[in-house]
């Protein structure tokens, strides 16, 4: 079936039409031999499959280089790159300079790198991007499974209560926003859970985190601290005018995806860590945070288990900041 695309095969596994010995299958799954393949008529694929891609604007020189230099990792199956902020990942109605266009840069024998995740356009950092369909697949299954590790590191305004902690706030689409910004909502909201520590503080003004996602909601980060009265440094959209600093910090968002750990479809593990963009470096220094501190930084421990002192933790603050927003408070245990 050559004119059947891994998008299709995607698709076919999304709607449950793409079958292994009788068991809905994913792009990634590896098929045994005597396994039954079941695939629905070619003819019955939408219309939309068959229409003619867009030729793409070839690259500049300049942008071969800008995007090769964005490399901190490669081997056979993938790219590690670390996204500058500004730079959408993909594509839009109004976006015509975006990381999906650039990865033309990328491309050798093994064919066009692809997208497996994605990052907001002004977050940092690493991102990972298969060299085949065949590894995008196993890529695609580990962030969906969540088997994938990422790790955030954030400037958060504000004194930060307590050191560590878990985040359980359902999030859903904020009505009148046409799905640009999410809400904390316990009747609508989709599960979703972080885990944030800090590393270091700048005395009541600022802390800086390190986050964990374990579910993998649109502006997880973003909503979560706003919704625990931390809103992440330079996030207008979630933090309004609290989410800047004065004394010459950028108003850029200071969200950096720090470390990326994922399986490799031959064996082993990718494990790569990203270096922080200039002003998220320039804040560290001039809020005076120590930053050898987090040179080697031990992962996030496990949840507390569910007890007193987990429920209490940074309740201090619950009547104050209720009083002052709008939306639903995140649980914090």
């Amino acid at each position: 079936m050559p004119d059947v695309s891994f998008n299709i095969v995607s698709r076919w596994a999304r709607t449950g039409q793409l079958r292994v010995a009788g068991k809905r299958a994913a792009p990634g799954d590896r098929v045994e031999a005597g396994q039954e393949i079941r695939v629905p008529p070619v003819e019955v694929t939408p219309a939309r499959s068959a229409r003619r891609t867009p030729e793409r604007k070839a690259l500049t020189p300049e942008e071969e280089s800008y995007v090769r230099d964005m490399v901190i990792f490669e081997q056979p199956t993938a790219f590690v790159l670390n996204k500058p902020p500004g730079l959408a990942t993909q594509g839009g109605t109004k976006t015509t300079q975006h990381l999906d266009r650039l990865l033309d840069g990328l491309a050798d024998e093994r064919g066009r790198p692809k997208l497996v995740h994605r990052l907001d356009k002004d977050t940092s950092g690493a991102l990972l991007v298969a060299r085949t369909a065949r590894a995008a697949g196993h890529f695609a299954k580990g962030f969906s499974a969540r088997t994938a590790k990422k790790i955030y590191w954030a400037i958060v305004a504000g004194d930060v209560q307590g050191e560590d902690g878990t985040i359980d706030a359902p999030l859903a689409k904020q009505p009148g926003t046409g799905g640009e910004k999410m809400h904390v909502s316990e009747e609508h909201g989709l599960p979703a859970k972080t885990r944030w520590r800090v590393i270091d503080r700048a005395g009541n003004r600022a802390a800086w985190v390190e986050l964990q996602p374990l579910t993998g909601r649109t502006h997880q980060l973003r909503a979560h601290m706003a919704a625990m009265g931390n809103p992440i440094v330079g996030d207008a959209k979630y933090g309004g005018p609290e989410a800047f600093l004065t004394g010459g910090i950028s108003r850029k968002l200071h969200l950096h995806a720090r470390r990326l750990k994922v399986d490799a479809p031959e064996g082993g593990k990718i494990d790569v860590t990203a270096e922080l963009p200039p002003h998220f470096a320039e804040s560290l220094t001039t809020l005076g945070f120590q930053q050898a501190a987090g040179d080697d930084l031990p992962p996030i421990a496990a949840p507390p288990a569910p007890g007193k002192a987990a429920r209490a933790r940074m309740s201090s603050r619950r009547g104050e900041r209720r009083s002052r927003a709008t939306a639903p408070k995140a649980k914090r245990r």
